[in-house]
Formats: structure tokens, C-alpha cells, sequence
């Protein structure tokens, strides 16, 4: 839920994202071939939640494993959030490791104050404004994504009301918010867009209250940036007979049946290129934003549940994407 580019890959890599969720155990793995262990290159993720999430960290940890099969790295990743941020960089820093990706907006400035005794280490962040020699962003343009939404709830919306939960409150999600209610807007003027955030990208109960909250003023499309508490944000959807979009990964297949959608961040290849450029030491600290236009965003209509959009409907969120994979269509978000 929080969650553009550098990592955004990595890690917009953040939508969008996101953050909440503890310091956790760690996992670490190698790749089959490569160098002796002391030559091997080596990578690390950090993420605000679980990588069990099914969407914003889950996303991220594809794009870790990618590295690790195509290049056979060695990899590693844990929760890590506040305080334990730095304390995580430095201690992946000082075991010689090459690549530290930080999963959300909040891992931008951390990077940047430990770079500085790490000049060997390169650290990328998923969205964030700030850069140096070893320190990038990766943004995803997942606004892209959520103004598909936007406009397809517009369109179909029968209450004139939609809604956005979000978890943690944080300028990348903020962003994503902003590009789906210009999607709404451009298809219905006039439609009632209601936001709200839980505060906890981790609790689904919270999440689950907030979405009730919004369907009870009349919401009957929902899309959320909560992170691992998006379940309660579907579970709530399938009580009320709502429809859900999905966010980060495709999340289409999710059990409660409610999402008819999911704005998507296609993260491996993205992540691996960038995991090259390390090796290869051509690295240079900067902001990448990654859109439709290079494979990087999508938007997948999920096809159990095609049929209840209008031909017409269906139709204009197409052309709109081809817009906006052209240029010609500019879907807003925030600089930050």
C-alpha cells in the first residue's frame, strides 16, 4: 500500500504502494551458478510488510527472485520499517552487499545518510525525490494503471460514488489516489470519489471498517493501497456485493471473487536491468520512471468477470491505454 522510478521497481521500484509491517526474520538464498561466494554479487530487498502480501511487497520479491535466476546472485530480504531501516542498510552494507533495494518512499531518505559510508553499495528506492553517486529511485508510473480504474468504475458506477482505501499515508499512494479519481472524473463529472486511510498498511481489520464505511455511503467500486490488509478491504466488497480493483500485483484470482481488475507493476524485468547496470558498474544515481509504455505498468480486466462491462465501456478504457502507452494521454501524479 504504498507505493516510482527507480524501484519504483523497486523497488513507483510506488502506486503504490507503500509501507507498514515490522522488522521480521530474514531469507536468504543463492543462485545455482556464478562465482565463488566472496565474488558473488549480492542483493538485498527490504520491504514495509510480509512478502506473502500478495501485492505491494509480494511484487518486490519477484522482482528479487528474477535477479537471483537470471543471474545467479545471491539474495536476501527482510521487513524492515522506521528505526529498523537504517540499522538493515548498514548491516547489508557492511556484509559487501552490492545492491540494497528499499521497497517504498519512506526508504529514500535512510538511503541517502547511509550511502555516504558505503560508497561500494548502491542503494535504489521504490519512489523518492532524492539521489546521489550510489543512490537512485525507481518510479513506477502505476497512476497509469489507476486511471484505467478510475475511468472504468466512472463508467460503470451506477451510485455515482467510488471509493480508495488506503493503508499508510504516504505521498506514492497519495499519487496513485490522484490518478484514479482523474479517471473517475473524465468518465462521470461529478462523481463522488472518497478516500480514506487506515494509518496500518498491515491491518486488515482497519481495512475491513474503512471499506464498510465507504459502502455505506454509497460506494459500489473500491480500489485500496493497503498492502497485506487489502483482505479486508475485498472481505468487505463481498459482504456488500461490491466490486474491488486489485493493486500492485494482479490480483485478480483472489478468493473472495470481487475483483473485477488490478492495476499491475510488472517489477522483474525492471529490477533486473537495474541489478545489470550494478554489476556492470555503470550505475548512475538518478530517478527512472517506468510506464505502459515500457511494459512496466498494466491494467488486466479479470476475465471471470468481463462480461459485466459495457462493450462500450470497454472499448473506452482500451483506447484510453493505447493513449496512454502513445503519449497522448498524460495521466497527473505527484512530484515528490
Amino acid at each position: 500500500m504504498r507505493r516510482f522510478g527507480w524501484l519504483l521497481v523497486g523497488l513507483a521500484f510506488l502506486g503504490g504502494g507503500c509501507s507498514g509491517g515490522s522488522g521480521g526474520d530474514s531469507t536468504s538464498s543463492s543462485g545455482g551458478a556464478g562465482a565463488p561466494a566472496k565474488d558473488q554479487f549480492k542483493v538485498a530487498l527490504l520491504t514495509p510488510g510480509p512478502v506473502s502480501d500478495a501485492g505491494w511487497s509480494a511484487m518486490a520479491y519477484e522482482g528479487l527472485n528474477k535477479i537471483k535466476d537470471a543471474m545467479g546472485a545471491e539474495v536476501n530480504n527482510q521487513e524492515a520499517k522506521d528505526t529498523q531501516i537504517k540499522d538493515a542498510m548498514r548491516s547489508y552494507a557492511q556484509k559487501g552487499y552490492n545492491l540494497v533495494f528499499g521497497h517504498g518512499f519512506e526508504y529514500n531518505e535512510p538511503a541517502i545518510e547511509v550511502a555516504k559510508d558505503f560508497p561500494k553499495t548502491v542503494f535504489v528506492s521504490s519512489s523518492g525525490g532524492k539521489t546521489a553517486a550510489n543512490v537512485g529511485a525507481f518510479r513506477f508510473y502505476l497512476e497509469q494503471g489507476f486511471y484505467l480504474a478510475g475511468m472504468m468504475a466512472g463508467l460503470e458506477s451506477k451510485s455515482g460514488v467510488v471509493a480508495m482505501i488506503g493503508g499508510d499515508d504516504v505521498p506514492s499512494i497519495r499519487s496513485t489516489f490522484k490518478g484514479f479519481k482523474a479517471g473517475a472524473e473524465a468518465a462521470k463529472p461529478g462523481i463522488k470519489v472518497i478516500e480514506i486511510f487506515t494509518g496500518n498498511g498491515q491491518d486488515a481489520a482497519r481495512a475491513k471498517q474503512a471499506t464498510l464505511g465507504a459502502i455505506d455511503q454509497g460506494a459500489d467500486f473500491v480500489i485500496h493501497q493497503a498492502n497485506a490488509a487489502a483482505k479486508g478491504v475485498f472481505e468487505a466488497c463481498k459482504e456488500k456485493g461490491v466490486m474491488a480493483f486489485g493493486a500492485n500485483l494482479n490480483q485478480n484470482d483472489d478468493s473472495t471473487g470481487v475483483v473485477c481488475a488490478s492495476a499491475v507493476i510488472v517489477a522483474g524485468p525492471a529490477f533486473l536491468d537495474l541489478a545489470k547496470e550494478v554489476q556492470a558498474g555503470t550505475f548512475k544515481g538518478g530517478i527512472v520512471l517506468k510506464g505502459m509504455e515500457s511494459g512496466s505498468i498494466d491494467f488486466i480486466i479479470n476475465p471471470m468477470h468481463e462480461s459485466m462491462f459495457s462493450a462500450a465501456t470497454l472499448k473506452k478504457v482500451e483506447d484510453a491505454r493505447e493513449k496512454i502507452k502513445k503519449g497522448d494521454l498524460v495521466v497527473p501524479k505527484d512530484e515528490f
